[in-house]
């Protein structure tokens, strides 16, 4: 799998733009505003059909423009294919393959396998429960249509218990009867999804342990720790005990929604124990883990974006992590920078094609 054009307009700060690529590694280089990262967000858009960095559709259309078009051909297992990603300000998004518009949007999710590293990711670590929820939905997702349905499902079920409860407050009324059924809708689809995270990180932690130990060179101990509602009771009798508190809180205080991954070194949060060499070190090899996955359930290699993440190291260690992206043959590269002649040094030590655009 990899891109071999890719066209724009209007999206973003980018008026209209065409690039041809290798199979290989792509650099852009310009300074910071220039359009770097919404060229290589623009791959993301048309992978997962939304920005990595601005999920709102209409503040990626260019300021004082009616639309974005973003247009990509992609070669996958040996054959063309050609997605389009298109948004008018006031009608909704419209995805296309080859020239027919999906019917649901989730069906393309999968379709062209992605990873993303950027100086974004340490939300994973700072940031709460919702962000890491995200980042293993998004992995599961990309190779599993039903869960991704369920999660979908059960999200909406959620939204419309919660607006019951709200309900409830507001006009100082109960009705047991519809809150149960939406109990019991919620509980058919908690567990699949609940089973479907455990046997992810069951398979995931000891690529990511592995991952860790191979660019640390085994220093430290990392670990990732699975916490849900659902490891000691079923969601109908969490559902039942939280019943009173979330009439006062008017909304779902437990459930698969409320579950986490707790990041470790020794033992230890990362959060307020790593440094923040650790912390980086612990995002890349989470999003080489990531990389990993896909391509084995996939069967294809993820295209990979590294946004922006040598600001502040040395060269030694620019040129060391993109040999190890060029070492394990990950097959297709995109990399924004902001400094031309580092990358070029870098660039010298591997064995792959590259081709630089220089965006100044």
């Amino acid at each position: 799998m990899f891109l071999k054009q890719l066209s724009l307009t209007h999206y973003k700060n980018l008026e209209a733009s065409r690039f041809e690529f290798q199979s290989t590694i792509n650099c852009f280089i310009g300074k910071n505003g220039i359009g770097k990262s919404n060229i290589l967000d623009s791959i993301y858009h048309l992978a997962f059909t939304k920005s990595y960095f601005n999920p709102s559709g209409a503040q990626n259309i260019q300021f004082g423009k009616d639309f974005f078009l973003i247009e990509g051909k992609f070669e996958r297992e040996g054959k063309i294919v050609k997605i389009n990603c298109s948004l008018k300000k006031g009608q909704k998004k419209i995805i296309k393959k080859n020239g027919k518009i999906y019917d649901k949007i989730a069906d393309h999710i999968g379709l062209i396998p992605l990873v993303i590293i950027s100086p974004a990711d340490r939300n994973l670590i700072t940031e709460g429960s919702v962000t890491r929820r995200k980042f293993i939905d998004g992995i599961i997702g990309q190779t599993d249509k039903v869960y991704l349905k369920n999660l979908t499902d059960y999200n909406k079920i959620l939204m419309q218990r919660n607006a019951l409860l709200k309900f409830f407050a507001q006009n100082r009324t109960f009705d047991g009867n519809t809150l149960r059924v939406y109990n019991d809708q919620m509980s058919e689809l908690a567990h699949p999804i609940y089973e479907k995270r455990k046997a992810f990180l069951e398979i995931f932690i000891p690529i990511f342990s592995q991952r860790y130990f191979n660019i640390s060179k085994g220093v430290e101990e990392v670990g990732i720790q699975y916490d849900s509602d659902l490891r000691h009771k079923n969601i109908s009798e969490l559902l039942e005990q939280s019943l009173e508190k979330d009439k006062i809180l008017q909304f779902t205080s437990v459930g698969i929604h409320k579950d986490d991954i707790h990041l470790l070194i020794t033992g230890m949060p990362i959060k307020k124990f790593g440094s923040q060499g650790q912390q980086k070190t612990f995002l890349i090899a989470l999003k080489m883990a990531q990389f990993d996955f896909i391509k084995k359930k996939s069967g294809m290699n993820p295209i990979v974006l590294l946004d922006d993440i040598f600001d502040k190291l040395d060269q030694d260690r620019v040129s060391q992590t993109i040999q190890l992206f060029d070492n394990e043959n990950l097959g297709q590269i995109f990399i924004s920078d902001t400094h031309e002649d580092r990358i070029k040094t870098a660039l010298e030590m591997t064995t792959s094609d590259h081709e630089i655009f220089n965006l100044s």
